[in-house]
C-alpha cells in the first residue's frame, strides 16, 4: 500500500464523506487530533476508527497535543486536568517520579479513544525576554532540569503505549515572537545554541519522534526557518545533535512559513524532513500540502516503522484509580 509522508487534520468530532474520500485518496500516514474534534469519549473513539478505516489501516497513528496546562485538547467533564510542564520543574527531588506518573496517566486517557502519540515532551529552554508562547510549558530554565522532567515524560508516555513526539528541535526557547503569528529569528552564537538550546535534544536524541521548530538560527542558516533549512536538519539535527528518528514538521499551516501550501511542504522535503504537518483541516491548503509530500519511502519509511514499533512496549500493569489518587496527592503535598 502507498503511503504519503504526511499527517492531517479533520474539521470537527466526525468525518464527513468528502473527509473521509479525501484521506483515502491521500493516504496520509496518520493524523492529529485538536480540541475542535473532542467530543464525549464514545465520539472520540468513532472518530478514530473511522480515520483508521479510511485509510484501510489499523496501526495508522492518530496524535494529539496533550502536555497539560495551555496545551491540553482533552480536559474537563470527560478527563482530568493536568498540570503544566512549569510545574513540576518547582517539584524538586519529586519531580521527574511524578512527571512520569502524570504522563502514564495521560497515556491512559490517550490510549482509551484510540490515541497513540503524545506531541511531548517539550525539551525547549526559555531564555530571558523570550516570548511566552513556551512559558510554563518548559520543565525548567536549565538544560539539565529539561532533560530530567523531558525523559521522565516520554517513558510515562511509552509504558502506556504511547509515542512521544520531542518538540521543538532544535529549539524555540529564545523565540522573541510565537511562531504560530510570525517568524522568530534568534541571533545567538552557535556556542551558546549548542550549551543551552541542543543540549536536552542531544540528550535525548535516542527518542522515536521529533518535531521540528518554525526558527530561523541566523548562525547556522540566516534565510530558512529550522523545518525548511538544510544545514540545520543535516548539519544540527542529524549531525550534532545525532537525531536519526522520525522527523517531523510543526504545522505548515503557521504564520511562521509563507508561500503556496505546496512550496512549503516541498521546501521541507528538500532540507530532510521525514513527514510533513498539517493541523487545521482546511481543504483547500490539505490538497496544496499534499501536492508537495512524497510517498514515504527509503529512510524516512524506515524511521517510521522503527517509531512505531515501540508502540509494542506499554505497560498496562498499572491501577488507574489509585495512580491519580497518588498523582492529585503528590502535586498537592508539593503546591
Amino acid at each position: 500500500m502507498t503511503i504519503r509522508a504526511l499527517i492531517l487534520g479533520c474539521a470537527g468530532t466526525s468525518l464527513s464523506s468528502g473527509e473521509a474520500a479525501f484521506f483515502r485518496a491521500a493516504q496520509p500516514w496518520g493524523f492529529i487530533l485538536f480540541k475542535r474534534n473532542i467530543g464525549t469519549p464514545d465520539e472520540v473513539r468513532a472518530l478514530t476508527a473511522a480515520l483508521r478505516d479510511c485509510v484501510g489501516r489499523a496501526d495508522a497513528p492518530i496524535l494529539i497535543d496533550q502536555e497539560g496546562g495551555r496545551v491540553q485538547r482533552m480536559g474537563p467533564p470527560h478527563w482530568p486536568s493536568y498540570p503544566a510542564g512549569g510545574r513540576f520543574g518547582r517539584l524538586n527531588g519529586a519531580a521527574a517520579s511524578i512527571a512520569r506518573l502524570g504522563a502514564r496517566l495521560i497515556a491512559h486517557d490517550l490510549a482509551e479513544v484510540g490515541i497513540n502519540v503524545d506531541c511531548a515532551p517539550v525539551l525547549d529552554v526559555p531564555s530571558p525576554g523570550s516570548h511566552d508562547i513556551i512559558g510554563d510549558r518548559a520543565y525548567g530554565t536549565s538544560p539539565e532540569a529539561v532533560v530530567e522532567i523531558g525523559r521522565a515524560v516520554a517513558e510515562g508516555l511509552m509504558a502506556g503505549g504511547v509515542l512521544p513526539v520531542v518538540k521543538h528541535m532544535p529549539g524555540h526557547g529564545r523565540a522573541a515572537c510565537d511562531s504560530h503569528k510570525a517568524l522568530p529569528r534568534v541571533e545567538a552564537d552557535l556556542a551558546s545554541l549548542r550549551a543551552r538550546d541542543f543540549a536536552p535534544f542531544r540528550a535525548l536524541a535516542d527518542l522515536p519522534m521529533a518535531m521540528s521548530a518554525h526558527v530561523v538560527f541566523t548562525a547556522i542558516d540566516p534565510e530558512r526557518p529550522a523545518t525548511q533549512s538544510p544545514a540545520v536538519i543535516a548539519g544540527v539535527i542529524r549531525g550534532e545533535i545525532g537525531f536519526d528518528g522520525l522527523l517531523m514538521t510543526d504545522d505548515l499551516s503557521m504564520h511562521a512559513l509563507d508561500g503556496p501550501f505546496r512550496s512549503r511542504a516541498e521546501a521541507a522535503f528538500a532540507a530532510g524532513i521525514d513527514i510533513a504537518l498539517h493541523c487545521n483541516g482546511e481543504r483547500a491548503e490539505m490538497e496544496g500540502v499534499c501536492e508537495g509530500t512524497p510517498l514515504l519511502t527509503g529512510a524516512a519509511a524506515r524511521r517510521a516503522a522503527a517509531a512505531l514499533s515501540h508502540l509494542a512496549r506499554g505497560d498496562d500493569a498499572l491501577d488507574i484509580p489509585e495512580a491519580r489518587a497518588r498523582f492529585a496527592a503528590a502535586l498537592a503535598q508539593a503546591a
